[in-house]
Parts: C-alpha cells; structure tokens; sequence
C-alpha cells in the first residue's frame, strides 16, 4: 500500500485530527509549565492519570473517566497545597507516589486483556475512533478558549505573583486554573502519547520556543507550531517507516528543544542577551 493509501484511510485521518487538537493544547499550555518551572507537576499529573486509568479499567469504566477523574484530582490538590515555590516539590511528589501505588494496585488486581493497560502507558494514536476524536477535540478546543480568555493575567501570576496579587489577582485561583488546564491537556494528550512520555510533549516544544524568544505571544505560537510539527510528522512516519507513533512524535519534539539550543548558542552574544 503506497503512503497516499494509506494517509487516505480512516484511522490515519482520525489519528491526524486527534494529533493536531492534542498538539495545539499541549503546545499552549505547555508554555505556561514551562514559564512558571512546573515541569515535575506535569510529569507528576501524567503518572496520576495512569492509576485513575488503571482503576477505572478495573471497574469496566472508560480509562477516559478515570483519566480525568484522578488529574483533575491531583490538580486541583497540587493547586491548593503548593502555597510557596518552597513546598510545591514536595506536594507533588508526595501526590505521585500515591498516585503511582493505587496504579500498582489496581494493575495487580486487573486480569483483563494486557493491551488496555499499554495503550496507558504508550497511547493508542492509530486506534482511536471517532468518538475519540470528537471528545479530544472538544476538551483541546476548551482548553484553548480558557487560555485565551486568561492568558494576559495568567502570564502576570506567572512572572511576578507578588506584583500580581498587589493589583487585585489572586495568585492561587489562577495557580488553580492552571493546574486544572494542564490536568485537562495531560487527559487527551495521554490518548495521543501514553503516560510515559505525554511529559515531552507538554515540556520540549514550550522550551524550545522560550529558548527562541522572550515575546509571550510569539514563544507560545512557536510552542504550538513546534508541538504540531513534532506531532504531523511524527504519525507520517509512524505509519510509513514503522515503528510506535509516540516514539517519532517525542523524538521529533525533544530533537526540536536541542535544535534551539544549538542555534541560541551560535547566535551573536549580543543576540542572546536581547533574546534573554
């Protein structure tokens, strides 16, 4: 079967429009992890997802629903315990620890069909239905309006709390929305990529953007440009080449962060420091 065959069956067309809401959240959100340094809390929540999709598995549930049961959970926990840049590790730490022995549990006490369990942790890019899609779609869609509606003071908490809370912003409210943000984009990013490496694509393309330039609007458009790139091409040669969708969509995402580095270091000093 040639690639124009293969590109025009369903499950490839389902899997690009599945890839491309998932990569417009994550690239928009992602770039708030990575401005307010809450990279672990987004690695955090993925493993998370993993027991409430595990658990709901266990009771005959969609993974969905546990899915975002459990990180909308730890979310909103971490949003409310993280009072202070001082203890914020160590409320995410502990969240993922727990998070990760109810997941042992509910896989250990689980005999049903293996392959429910993988698609967890590697996604299931080329099986998702329609259904998938339209539900993937319309959390990535929500997620983007949300942003859009609070990005300026979001991006006010983000770099300067203090001054923030002095002009009227609370800064835990928005720590709040934006945990439950990211808890959202964790849930239809794992469908994409799976719990173990849903982490690079939230992280690489927002840190290769803020590497590229200092500008909010344009680092979080280049985010997203980057997460859509890693994201298309990626699938294209998962279905042509071979080999697991994910794998090609993390490689392309955390190539394009060393990418940045490179040319951010070959750029005049002078350059660099307008960039910083």
């Amino acid at each position: 079967m040639s690639l124009i065959q293969l590109l025009a069956t369903s499950f490839v067309q389902n899997a690009f429009y599945a890839v491309t809401a998932v990569a417009l959240a994550a690239g928009a959100v992602g770039y708030f992890v990575v401005l307010r340094r809450q990279a672990f809390a987004a690695h955090a929540i993925g493993h998370v997802g993993f027991a409430g999709a595990a658990g709901a598995v266990l009771l005959g549930l969609s993974p969905i629903v546990g899915l975002l049961v459990f990180c909308l959970g730890a979310g909103l926990l971490i949003g409310l315990g993280a009072a202070s840049l001082d203890d914020r590790d160590a409320v995410v730490g502990v969240t993922l620890t727990a998070a990760l022995g109810l997941g042992v549990l509910f896989i250990s006490l689980y005999s049903g069909y293996a392959n429910a369990t993988y698609s967890i942790l590697f996604g299931q890019i080329l099986g998702v239905s329609w259904a998938d899609v339209g539900l993937v779609a319309a959390l990535s869609l929500t997620v983007l309006l949300v942003v859009s509606l609070v990005f300026r003071p979001m991006l006010f908490v983000s770099v300067d709390a203090q001054s923030a809370a002095s002009r009227g912003l609370s800064p835990r409210m928005m720590s709040l929305l934006f945990m439950s943000l990211l808890a959202v984009t964790t849930v239809v990013a794992i469908q994409i990529v799976g719990v173990l490496l849903v982490f690079s694509l939230l992280v690489a393309p927002a840190a290769a953007a803020e590497v590229l330039t200092n500008r909010p609007l344009r680092a979080m458009g280049l985010s997203m440009a980057l997460a859509i790139f890693s994201a298309w091409t990626g699938l294209l040669l998962g279905v042509w080449i071979g080999g697991p969708v994910s794998f090609w969509i993390t490689a392309l995402a955390s190539t394009s962060y060393l990418v940045a580095r490179l040319v951010d270091a070959m750029r005049p000093r002078a350059v660099r420091r307008a960039v910083a």
